[in-house]
């Protein structure tokens, strides 16, 4: 399979490039990145994209699934408006694309609680777009759903103290669904979904994640 990835320099984004460059049934990787991700392998292509004037890239969104792991927090992107820019609006643009080139299968992480209902603005975000992908006609639409990530070298401090807490629960066998989930674990199940998923709209949740 050839796969395709929007990002790719996040945390679990990295993960999944080394995860699908390691796999045999992958057999080519494209990632589309703003700057050069400084991975050399035989098996990549590293495309420089400006993810707000796509046309000069449309003819390299070929491929036979694409994983979109794009996202940032309010605080990194500044404001709401540009929050739901890089979220939702260039991966609905992707999306659009790869399908109109005919990519037949797609892999969406979202997040826990999303919902085009919430009144939260995150997960509301984060509803809406997978409402979108629903639309757009793929053969094969898989949505991640997890809950707190355990990112290496992590600076923020809100995950440490929620994971550790978290931890704690899981530890006395409260609220086990709810365990952090290493990026590195959520790669390989990542990688490994599209291979083992009929064709439809499949959604992944929290412990079932670890079940695949």
């Amino acid at each position: 399979m050839k796969a395709l990835i929007i990002g790719a320099t996040g945390a679990t984004g990295k993960d999944l490039v080394n995860t699908l460059l390691r796999d045999p049934d992958y057999a080519g990787v494209v990632i589309f990145v703003r700057r050069t991700s400084g991975i050399h392998h035989p098996k990549l292509t590293e495309v420089l994209t400006d993810f707000d004037k796509m046309d000069p890239i449309e003819g390299q969104i070929n491929g036979d699934v694409w994983f979109s792991c794009l996202g940032t927090t309010l605080k990194a992107a500044g404001s709401k408006e540009k929050q739901w820019h890089i979220d939702y609006e260039i991966p609905l643009e992707f999306a659009r694309i790869a399908r109109r080139n005919g990519v037949g299968q797609m892999v969406l992480l979202s997040s826990y609680g999303a919902s085009p209902h919430s009144k939260v603005f995150y997960s509301k975000m984060k509803g809406e777009l997978e409402e979108k992908m629903k639309g757009l006609g793929f053969e094969k639409l898989i949505i991640f759903k997890p809950g707190l990530l355990l990112r290496k070298d992590t600076d923020r401090l809100g995950e440490k103290i929620s994971a550790s807490v978290i931890g704690f629960l899981n530890r006395l066998g409260i609220i086990r669904k709810f365990r952090p989930m290493p990026t590195e674990i959520l790669a390989e199940k990542l990688a490994k979904v599209p291979k083992v998923c009929a064709n439809g709209v499949h959604v992944m949740e929290l412990d079932g994640i670890f079940e695949i």
